[in-house]
């Protein structure tokens, strides 16, 4: 089965034989303060700073997962409110759960901006031009959830204060693992609020990472995996490139070839388009009958989401995805069949 499900994704095949690595290694064994593990954690951060261009004044921390970084900027660095212009569900989840643990009483004292980079619910993103005004124009801190495309295109880390993401995306691994980015003024931040009440307080994190240590027991097989995977992967400068041509393909190959389908790209300005996450909509009877028929050829798409949930379908573009694989789907997509219209032949 070739999976184009945007999350959890399809992982590099060479995760089977990094995982078994681990065991057998007696990885998985490790106490997670010996200087064993020590190591794979040092080399995995340096392997982030190298292959993805994360700033060397940046850090890095792992935690389990992007919405526990929601948990972490929300009770670590948002003094008085956080505020949440966001365009798809995923950015409305973040903004409603970000509000249970720092109420909204008055957002014009908002001294956190939130900015889902990609919103996978409708294929939509925030490219780094905009990211750029959004900094220009706020004077607190900025965090950006890249769940969809960190490891996937190019950032420019210096536009925000805290980046993150879960793995099971662009990184092409299992859940279980997400990569928290932050900076020199968010630690500042943090250190200013002085929050210190929760096993996640950023303060906590950041005094053990600054050992190379975890301050809970961690995914060690993610970590060690992640290690794995980003040795083998090419810079990110290079990976941004292909991930923006297959991009701009999917996209052409929507509008040209399949302009007599039933079926249309969700979103009509190319300027807001996602590089990672096609979504494609049709009627609800459609886009049913155009998931079942991949899933019988062998592909499984992915599913909309939100308010998009029955109306469309989505394709995920990271980078552990072949070019056989695309090339496979693109050739179902030509053979499906295009219903006659009613009254037809």
């Amino acid at each position: 089965m070739i999976t184009f499900y945007p999350g959890p994704s399809k992982v590099y095949p060479q995760v089977a034989n990094y995982a078994a690595e681990a065991v057998r290694s007696g990885l998985v064994s490790l106490n997670h303060r010996s200087a064993g593990f020590m190591d794979i954690v040092r080399e995995t951060m340096q392997l982030l700073h190298t292959k993805l261009a994360i700033p060397d004044h940046y850090h890095i921390a792992f935690v389990s997962s992007a919405t526990e970084c929601w948990e972490i900027v929300a009770q670590s660095l948002t003094a008085e409110t956080s505020l949440h212009p966001y365009s798809g569900a995923f950015g409305q989840k973040w903004a409603e759960y970000a509000y249970r643990i720092k109420s909204p009483i008055n957002l014009t004292d908002a001294d956190v901006l939130c900015i889902v980079q990609n919103e996978t619910s409708n294929g939509t993103q925030v490219n780094m031009a905009a990211l750029a005004n959004f900094r220009n124009d706020f004077s607190g801190l900025i965090a950006v959830d890249a769940v969809s495309s960190m490891a996937g295109v190019t950032f420019d880390w210096t536009l925000a204060d805290v980046w993150f993401a879960s793995v099971q995306k662009c990184f092409g691994l299992p859940a279980g693992l997400a990569v928290l980015v932050y900076s020199p003024a968010a630690l500042a931040r943090a250190e200013a609020i002085g929050e210190r009440d929760h096993y996640n307080s950023l303060l906590f994190i950041h005094e053990n990472f600054a050992k190379f240590q975890t301050p809970y027991t961690p995914n060690g097989m993610g970590i060690y995996c992640l290690m794995r995977v980003l040795q083998q992967i090419p810079p990110i400068a290079d990976i941004d490139a292909i991930i923006k041509r297959q991009a701009a393909d999917w996209y052409n190959f929507f509008e040209q070839d399949m302009a007599n389908s039933p079926f249309r790209l969700l979103i009509d300005n190319p300027a807001v388009r996602s590089d990672t996450v096609i979504a494609v909509s049709g009627s609800e009877a459609d886009i049913k009958a155009v998931k079942l028929t991949a899933q019988q050829a062998g592909i499984t798409l992915g599913n909309g989401y939100g308010n998009w949930k029955n109306t469309t379908f989505r394709i995920a573009n990271f980078p552990a995805i072949s070019e056989e694989e695309i090339g496979r789907l693109r050739k179902f997509f030509v053979n499906y069949p295009t219903p006659t219209p009613k009254g037809g032949a």
